[in-house]
């Protein structure tokens, strides 16, 4: 199906061979443009047979030749070009089969599409393929995916994800690798399933992949108040994180001996559970699972001591700011926060319950505004700061609905949205405007 322009850049080869904004972009070189994946593909040779219709249905094809990595110019309708793939599975610990009924349409998208894992990080599990898709991603090099795999049993990963296809795991894995496409994995680990043996049998299958496996992050499952009628499972206990963890390390040490890279990351959220420090900096290499919540909380103290370092007086503004936070973090946070105190600032870090999901989840980007209003009651304060996670990507918007500048009205104090990033949490602790530079 033709993709519709959207606008044509100024001075660029399209706007210099007639191409406009309304036209609809049919081929190149003669195969259909189906998404941006391909469009990107197709545009990187050096001469180009480019099929347009124009806006009264007539067709005409330029000869363009052009330097390797020039751009055409052109900006089309849709950034993915058709509708996401969306997922076959019914994996035990699936999230949004977790979630609340009457909340916005977006929180139930199930997407498995591996376009928005090459352009987006999205993981895919790699069960709704048809043979196809998987020669596309080897013809046009597509690199790195980002792979849900959890186990490479296949039997287990059949019972797993509730797909028959699942268990084609490792021989997808293989021809990926044989034919130089990149991948990083993630396990969704449940106590008594697919940890112990089975995730030390997983972490050897992957790393067997290595330098074309990248990372394999372990994740631990997350669980709502939600779960009636689903698969019982429960949260990792202190003791169960440990052995977790100590697998990881375990492996870590082998494979950086071997392969130079420590390959496995447990998230932040083991560590927290299993009640361990954060790994230091240098632990999580060059943090390739970084938006997965692995590393993210060393980042986010190595961004904020660097930005405290280079304070001439570590003086704030002088008031009472009140932090809201998920219950993990909230102990992380408040011993940095001693560790690099600020003069003139009264600060209270507050650990909300979430009670809209269940107490056993404790991420703050979980976190609901009734929740937080609920909670910041009687605490007193001159501002509220709050993180972007707990808003929707975009918008100013909570998982409950509730607007930003509602939230801010029935809090009764101003607000600050705090990006997840620790020099930006410094200036907001010091009373700086926003718009100003970082210390």
């Amino acid at each position: 199906m033709p993709q519709r322009i959207a606008s044509v850049s100024p001075r660029s080869l399209a706007q210099r061979y007639g191409i406009t904004a309304g036209e609809q972009l049919v081929s190149i070189n003669g195969i259909p443009v189906l998404d941006l994946v391909d469009y990107q593909y197709l545009i990187s040779r050096p001469d180009l047979a480019v099929e347009v219709e124009a806006l009264d249905g007539q067709r005409r094809t330029l000869h363009i030749h052009k330097h390797t990595e020039e751009s055409l110019g052109l900006t089309l309708e849709s950034g993915l070009m058709s509708h996401p793939n969306t997922c076959a599975n019914h994996c035990i610990f699936c999230f949004i089969e977790q979630m609340p009924p009457h909340m916005r349409e977006s929180l139930y998208v199930r997407d498995d599409d591996w376009r928005l894992s090459l352009m987006a990080g999205n993981f895919v599990t790699l069960t709704n393929m048809p043979e196809s898709e998987i020669r596309r991603i080897i013809e046009r090099r597509a690199s790195p995916i980002y792979i849900s795999v959890h186990t490479t049993n296949p039997e287990l990963r059949r019972q797993m994800l509730h797909n028959r296809r699942a268990d084609q795991i490792l021989t997808l894995l293989e021809r990926f690798a044989s034919n130089g496409i990149c991948f990083h994995c993630q396990i969704v680990l449940c106590p008594g399933i697919n940890d112990g043996a089975e995730l030390e049998r997983t972490l050897s299958d992957l790393s067997a992949f290595i330098p074309h496996a990248l990372s394999a992050a372990l994740v631990p499952v997350g669980l709502t108040r939600f779960r009636e009628h689903l698969t019982p499972l429960r949260p990792y206990t202190r003791e169960e994180a440990r052995a977790v963890i100590r697998t990881a390390l375990t492996f870590q040490e082998t494979l950086l001996r071997r392969h130079g890279t420590r390959f496995v990351f447990p998230s932040d959220e083991f560590f927290r559970i299993a009640d361990l420090p954060i790994p230091e900096d240098e632990a999580y290499e060059d943090y390739p699972q970084y938006e997965n919540g692995v590393g993210l909380l060393r980042r986010l103290y190595v961004e904020f001591e660097e930005a405290y370092r280079d304070l001439e007086t570590p003086r704030a503004r002088p008031r009472r700011v009140l932090i809201a936070t998920g219950t993990s973090f909230a102990p992380f946070l408040q011993d940095m926060l001693e560790t690099f105190p600020l003069q003139e600032l009264q600060v209270e870090v507050l650990p909300v319950v979430n009670r809209f999901f269940g107490e056993t989840v404790t991420v703050t980007g979980l976190l609901t505004a009734g929740d937080v209003l609920e909670q910041i009651r009687g605490h007193a304060a001159d501002e509220l700061l709050i993180s972007e996670t707990m808003l929707r990507s975009g918008e100013d918007v909570f998982l409950d609905n509730v607007t930003l500048e509602a939230f801010e009205e029935a809090a009764c104090l101003p607000v600050r949205v705090v990006l997840n990033d620790g020099g930006d949490l410094l200036c907001a602790l010091l009373g700086q405007d926003p718009e100003s530079e970082a210390p």
